[in-house]
């Protein structure tokens, strides 16, 4: 086997061009934008954005370069189990566009976290929520920078420190400049980079291995093919009900509640399209999930038909390492290695501007509007989000620079919260929308416990150790005993930031204690998180006094049946939702409209109470949020339920 090649002066030219059109979008759109300079423009697009490209946008927010290396890392030493994943992402698109975008949509929010405020009466509520995902996006800025940036210096030499502050620089100058339309472009953009990238390596690995069949063949003969495990234990690792259960809870608060997917899907003209552009990532999901896991597989085929497994025989020190060396041995065209560190690039780059773009908007909205938004002029506050952009960029790099350094358990922890935060924020909104009788008691509490729940599981799961996959490893006889790859610094982050939690069953004799559980897969944390959120919420509530049904607005809770049920009986469905009417979600959007139509007064005066007949034909009847003329001329609001 030779040496692996180092880059060529086209490489950097593929590389530094995608670097540089995705800074040139964020200029595009600054210029382009330089008449509407309002906060509105900047943070949500005028809610005018086109469907496709939001819902690129939405799916590449949370594809990062973690995935681009951990997700062929799994395949190549543990199986095809984790395609299963896939099924739980697409069950989670179906649950966020039938329950959670008609919930926030409608309320033309520009933070989700106000939603917490509202529903419970409460700015605690909201604040919980709020710097929950504020120090999760922080993290996670700092771990998407870390990774891709190993894995340049482990085939280039290119140093660690340089890469995570091009991508902090690239990423906060055209998010900074160009705003919400910006991000989602570039995020097309990349995203069409990653894709390019993913099918370079895996036609080129069908073709040495020889056709997809041979590929196939190798991976079942090394027992890398499997599916189905219904094992109901949830300390078993990966199996199908942790994997599409426990994985479509997680998911659905990446895509629901999450404040960079909330922003995108709220960005739209239409309640529909909001929906589509969520229904769009199944054919997403599938489309990029797939092709994650063929290159593992692939990759996986090449070795074992060479009989010569890098991993084994030490020529990399990290599974997480397994793709750029294949990319660097295999892809010897100029460009193509370039094009494979773009891609990495590509998914850091999205990553990281999604975060940037979120910050923003919750720290303009939750925390500095209620004080500063009545003494700034429009163009004041744009500037304002702004400046808010290139402060937590800088934050990012810094995190990033603190995470490259970090050993043991203070690494642990960060990547711990990362992932133990999306369960606590999903039942927030699910003890909120679900439940009436929840205070903002419940809420404070429910999700302070929820997190801090799954956070000591998590970290714990560190002390228990980890078995071996049991597959059998590749035959390395044809390996020489001399070489030694340039591919040898590349850290193992990736691969624990993508299932930083994993942990294997261990002997029950070797467990004592709560060990036990500190074993369940890290698949089950968010369902764990949120689970103790609404529990624990709902308790805490009743024990302070809980909420009266008729007290909360039918436009801040989800009528569950109607929504997943709506094949049973109306009258059965009625008595489900305790004989609460709930008002369309179109003519919610409607009647909390920030930009009404002017009505016009007609010398035809309605009586008072009496719905006006224009606002009748616009959707309102009898379950709706209208607006009613009196005897006067004057309007005002009416709620018919």
């Amino acid at each position: 086997m030779e040496e692996p090649r180092v880059l060529g002066a086209w490489d950097y030219v593929v590389f530094a061009l995608m670097l540089g059109v995705s800074a040139a979008i964020g200029i595009f759109y600054g210029f382009r934008a330089r008449r509407d300079k309002t906060a509105k423009e900047f943070l949500m697009a005028n809610r005018s954005m086109s469907v496709v490209p939001v819902a690129i946008s939405i799916l590449l927010s949370f594809i990062s370069a973690i995935s681009v290396l951990g997700t062929p890392a799994e395949m190549y030493t543990r199986g095809t189990q984790y395609f299963m994943t896939t099924l739980g992402m697409m069950l989670a698109c179906v649950l966020t566009a039938q329950l959670i975008v008609p919930l926030l949509y409608p309320l033309n929010l520009t933070s989700a976290f106000e939603y917490l405020e509202l529903r419970f009466n409460s700015k605690w509520a909201k604040i919980t929520g709020t710097c929950i995902m504020m120090v999760q996006q922080i993290f996670y800025m700092g771990i998407a920078s870390f990774a891709p940036s190993t894995a340049l210096e482990a085939v280039t030499g290119f140093p660690t420190w340089a890469t995570i502050v091009i991508v902090g620089l690239v990423s906060t100058f055209y998010t900074a400049l160009g705003g919400m339309k910006a991000v989602v472009w570039t995020d097309v953009f990349q995203g069409t980079i990653m894709l390019i990238g993913l099918l370079a390596i895996i036609i080129e690995g069908v073709i040495r291995v020889g056709g997809f069949d041979h590929v196939w063949e190798f991976n079942k003969r090394y027992g890398r093919i499997e599916f189905f495990e219904f094992d109901p234990d949830p300390s078993v690792r990966h199996t199908f009900w942790s994997l599409v259960v426990g994985g479509a809870v997680r998911w659905t608060s990446v895509f629901g509640v999450n404040q960079a997917s909330v922003q995108r899907y709220c960005s739209l003209p239409s309640l529909k399209k909001a929906k589509l552009s969520v229904l769009i990532n199944v054919i997403g999901i599938a489309v990029l999930l797939t092709l994650f896991c063929l290159t593992g597989i692939v990759i996986f085929a090449y070795y074992a038909q060479k009989q010569c497994d890098p991993l084994a025989t030490k020529m990399i020190s990290s599974s997480n390492q397994i793709a750029p060396f294949f990319v660097m041995e295999v892809l010897n065209f100029p460009g193509l290695p370039g094009l494979f560190i773009a891609c990495l690039f590509s998914g850091a780059l999205s990553s990281v501007s999604s975060c940037l773009n979120a910050l923003a908007a919750v720290t303009w909205q939750d925390f500095l509007k209620p004080f500063l938004g009545h003494r700034l002029t429009e163009v004041q506050i744009t500037w304002v989000t702004k400046l808010l952009v290139l402060i937590f960029g800088g934050a990012g790099i810094g995190v990033a620079f603190i995470v490259s350094g970090l050993e043991g358990t203070v690494l642990q922890a960060s990547l711990s919260f990362n992932s133990a935060a999306n369960g606590p924020l999903l039942g927030l909104f699910l003890l909120g929308g679900l439940f009436p009788w929840a205070n903002g008691y419940g809420a404070v509490v429910g999700g302070i416990l929820g997190l801090c729940l799954t956070m000591w599981i998590s970290i714990g799961a560190y002390t228990i150790p980890r078995a071996p996959s049991g597959l059998p490893d590749i035959n390395s006889t044809s390996c020489s005993a001399n070489i030694t790859s340039s591919i040898t610094s590349m850290t193992t982050m990736a691969m624990t930031a993508m299932d930083f939690s994993s942990t294997t069953t261990v002997a029950p004799q070797e467990l004592s204690g709560i060990q036990p559980l500190y074993t369940v897969s890290y698949l089950w944390y968010s369902s764990i998180g949120a689970a103790t959120v609404v529990v624990v919420g709902l308790i805490v509530s009743f024990c302070t006094g809980p909420m009266s049904i008729d007290e909360v607005d039918p436009k801040y809770l989800i009528p569950l049946f109607d929504r997943l049920f709506c094949c049973l009986p109306a009258s059965l469905r009625r008595t489900l939702r305790c004989k609460k009417e709930f008002p369309r979600p179109e003519d919610i959007k409607a009647s909390n409209s920030t930009d009404p139509e002017p009505v016009v007064p007609t010398t035809d005066i309605q009586p008072s109470n009496q719905p006006f007949t224009a606002i009748a034909e616009k959707g309102f009847g009898n379950d709706a949020v209208g607006t009613d003329y009196t005897s006067n001329g004057t309007y005002k609001e009416t709620t018919h339920l």
